[in-house]
């Protein structure tokens, strides 16, 4: 897998190149449409959650995908209540189409999935939605495991999956 990535935090000034890879094809109907999901960052900003910590993700200098974490418990999601305390969540997209299919995607998902796991999770979940077949592939490239489809807040049916600490 590629390696050397940088996970900066997420600001203001991303706002259109998240727009822009939430408009891309290979992202459509995997997360909400740009507006909405820029308004949910906002808020977040704006009441001062530490919960989730939103990242871009960038290879030799140059931005190509999202990620952001939070501690499994700080939200209400009934697919994780059963996981250890500490236990990070993650949620991620590739968004510059240039990187599909090199790799990339496994690459920085298993490189912040360890990271998470350095600074003290005992393990690193992700709920891709069970049709999602990009995603849970190069979630089991990264090396999380799981086929457990359970119900999400919404009863929506999703696939947990996780990578724990060796």
């Amino acid at each position: 897998m590629p390696g050397d990535y940088r996970f900066r935090p997420l600001v203001a000034s991303d706002r259109r190149l998240f727009e822009r890879w939430l408009a891309e094809p290979h992202i459509a109907g995997w997360w909400g449409d740009a507006d909405t999901e820029w308004a949910e960052i906002e808020r977040d900003w704006e009441e001062g959650n530490t919960g989730t910590d939103m990242r871009i993700v960038e290879h030799a200098g140059h931005p190509f995908a999202y990620v952001q974490d939070y501690e499994v418990h700080f939200y209400d999601m009934p697919h994780y209540a059963h996981l250890p305390k500490g236990a990070r969540g993650m949620d991620a997209f590739l968004g510059d189409p240039a990187y599909l299919g090199r790799g990339h995607g496994a690459g920085f998902l298993r490189d912040r999935a360890l990271q998470l796991i350095a600074r003290g999770a005992p393990l690193v979940a992700v709920d891709p939605s069970p049709d999602n077949e990009r995603a849970i592939a190069a979630y089991l490239r990264a090396g999380f495991t799981g086929d457990a489809i359970l119900p999400c807040e919404d009863g929506t049916p999703i696939r947990l999956m996780t990578l724990e600490a060796a």
